[in-house]
């Protein structure tokens, strides 16, 4: 398995994980801002009063109205990316990160807009009569490819299929089993309850609303988001007015060092323009999803008798998901200062690296050599060998790195006592069986740092509350949401009639994952997250004429039916 896992890893370092990825993404998105002249900015108050039903017809074809389409998409993407990912993006490349995932949300907008555009034009009705869409529709209906002599190739028929495969594995990967595991990690850790009592009454209640099917899902993700959000907001301008006089330092420093990077503050040893650029845009470009063709599933069920109004209601979702919720975590994190503050913590494996020689973060040598290492411009000699523990306390004088800070007040216990022994250490990392644990001072991220970051208001240790709140419900509807993405793909691939086998495996796994290691699982969904991506986004720009036409077509009969209206 662990052979398994290194290779997703590698893999994935050349497609999700390289620049070629990231600069299709937001390539897309740039072109159709240009090429379609900014309609995330044009068309923004035209799809408030789409979303508010002021053009609705009776008799249009669909499944939800537009608020529940919306509120669907919205409870796929607003998930532990929103608590977790921005956490992480600000500890990896500090403020300047924000500011490039709310860039990517903005050119995000557009390719949403136009991704779910197509999708519903092209969208079907199933055995059952219920509508069935989403980018394999359009890709085998559009993308064929047709020879001189008049024959076909059904290209777009297998690509279709490629992509409706990709999203049930995805729908496991990202939307099912990780969100779980993250669901019962935190009510163990905030109330105590075992893990699979989690899984067990959240897989209940996944059961019973996931069987009933999209106009069930819709009823309960259009309560459920709204909720979740207030709730989530709530909590966070409590700790950004109990810190108002960070606010207005805080926002500054998104652009500060824009293109520069991110100087060492505190314990944060600093980051570059291009360490600060790709983490803001690969966690800005999994926050809200633009371009990976998951959102215009659940759009195609919205009731419309074109397909642009419905396009244009998912302009609100990148804006919603990542302008305004994701910001609102960037400014938490920043304004009650704990994105850079070093504080007591379990250390994890994974974070730490021993270094061979010492190094002082009040001497510039060295901390230019630590920001260089950790932002893999130059490399650093890594200790192999073997560490003496007296008492709990290392012996050695070398530096540890945790989270990507120089560690500090470093204690190894085993079981409940003080660990006296040897530690083997190769090429940095320790190689001493499992059950030592590390604990000391250093940075913390993703969700820990989120949930620190929220009891630092009036609300106190009460904080952490919100965030378990948070990360279960936000966590919760993803899982829902993601189990529609991949009803819809199996109706594409097999039909309707073995959807209900993959909803009690849906299920299944979901509660199993609740107590077992998901990692291997998290680490095939980033694949099959670009394996969903890179077809979608070249359907996309085979058919930006297309595009163009329909949402030309749209205004023309627009304007002859509301002829005094302001578009």
């Amino acid at each position: 398995m662990q052979q398994i896992n290194a290779f997703f890893t590698t893999l994935h370092q050349y497609i999700g994980g390289n620049n070629w990825f990231i600069f299709l993404l937001l390539g897309t998105g740039f072109f159709f801002t240009l090429y379609l002249k900014f309609p995330q900015i044009r068309y923004f108050r035209h799809a408030i009063r789409i979303i508010k039903g002021k053009y609705d017809k009776k008799g249009d074809l669909g499944d939800t109205t537009h608020f529940q389409a919306l509120a669907t998409a919205l409870s796929g993407t607003v998930g532990t990316g929103n608590i977790a990912g921005v956490a992480l993006a600000v500890h990896l490349g500090g403020p300047a990160a924000l500011f490039w995932m709310l860039m990517t949300a903005f050119l995000g907008m557009c390719t949403k807009f136009v991704e779910v555009t197509l999708s519903h034009k092209y969208r079907e009705l199933d055995a059952k009569g219920m509508v069935a869409g989403g980018p394999m529709y359009f890709m085998k209906k559009r993308l064929n490819i047709s020879l001189k002599n008049g024959k076909m190739i059904k290209t777009g028929y297998w690509l279709g299929g490629f992509f409706a495969v990709a999203t049930v594995l995805s729908s496991f990967g990202t939307g099912s089993l990780p969100q779980i595991n993250s669901i019962s990690n935190a009510i163990f850790a905030t109330f105590g309850v075992q893990h699979i009592i989690t899984g067990a009454v959240m897989a209940v209640l996944l059961a019973l609303i996931i069987i009933g099917g999209i106009q069930r899902i819709a009823r309960v993700t259009e309560k459920l988001v709204p909720f979740m959000a207030i709730v989530y907001f709530l909590g966070a301008m409590a700790v950004i007015i109990a810190n108002y006089q960070n606010i207005i330092p805080s926002f500054i420093s998104l652009f500060t060092d824009l293109f520069t990077g991110t100087a060492a503050v505190g314990g944060f040893l600093g980051a570059g323009f291009v360490f600060a650029f790709n983490n803001g845009v690969n966690r800005g470009l999994f926050s809200n999803e633009a371009g990976q063709g998951s959102a215009p599933i659940a759009h195609a069920a919205a009731k419309a008798h074109e397909p642009v109004s419905e396009g244009m209601v998912a302009i609100l979702e990148p804006f919603i998901d990542t302008i305004i919720i994701c910001f609102l975590t960037g400014m938490v994190l920043l304004s009650s200062g704990v994105w850079n503050q070093k504080v007591p913590n379990q250390f994890q494996r994974t974070d730490m690296v021993v270094l061979a020689e010492s190094y002082d973060e009040h001497d510039a040598a060295d901390i230019a050599a630590l920001r260089d290492y950790l932002n893999n411009k130059e490399t650093l000699p890594l200790f192999t060998g073997t560490l003496t523990v007296v008492e709990g306390k290392i012996q050695n004088d070398n530096s540890i790195l945790h989270a990507r800070s120089v560690a500090e007040g470093i204690s190894v216990s085993k079981g409940e006592a003080p660990f006296t022994g040897e530690i083997h250490v190769a090429s940095g990392r320790v190689q001493t069986s499992g059950d030592l644990v590390f604990i000391g001072s250093s940075l913390i991220h993703s969700a820990p740092l989120t949930t620190l970051a929220y009891t630092q208001s009036f609300l106190g240790d009460s904080g952490k509350y919100i965030v378990a709140l948070g990360l279960l419900l936000f966590a919760f509807s993803t899982a829902i949401a993601w189990s529609y993405y991949g009803d819809r793909a199996i109706t594409y691939l097999v039909g309707t009639k073995y959807v209900m086998l993959y909803r009690i495996i849906f299920v299944t796994a979901f509660f199993v994952a609740s107590f077992v290691d998901t990692t291997i699982i998290w680490n095939l969904s980033m694949l099959t997250v670009a394996f969903m991506t890179v077809p979608n986004l070249i359907g996309l720009l085979i058919l930006h004429r297309e595009v163009k036409q329909t949402i030309g077509d749209y205004w023309i009969g627009f304007k002859k039916e509301y002829t005094n209206e302001e578009i």
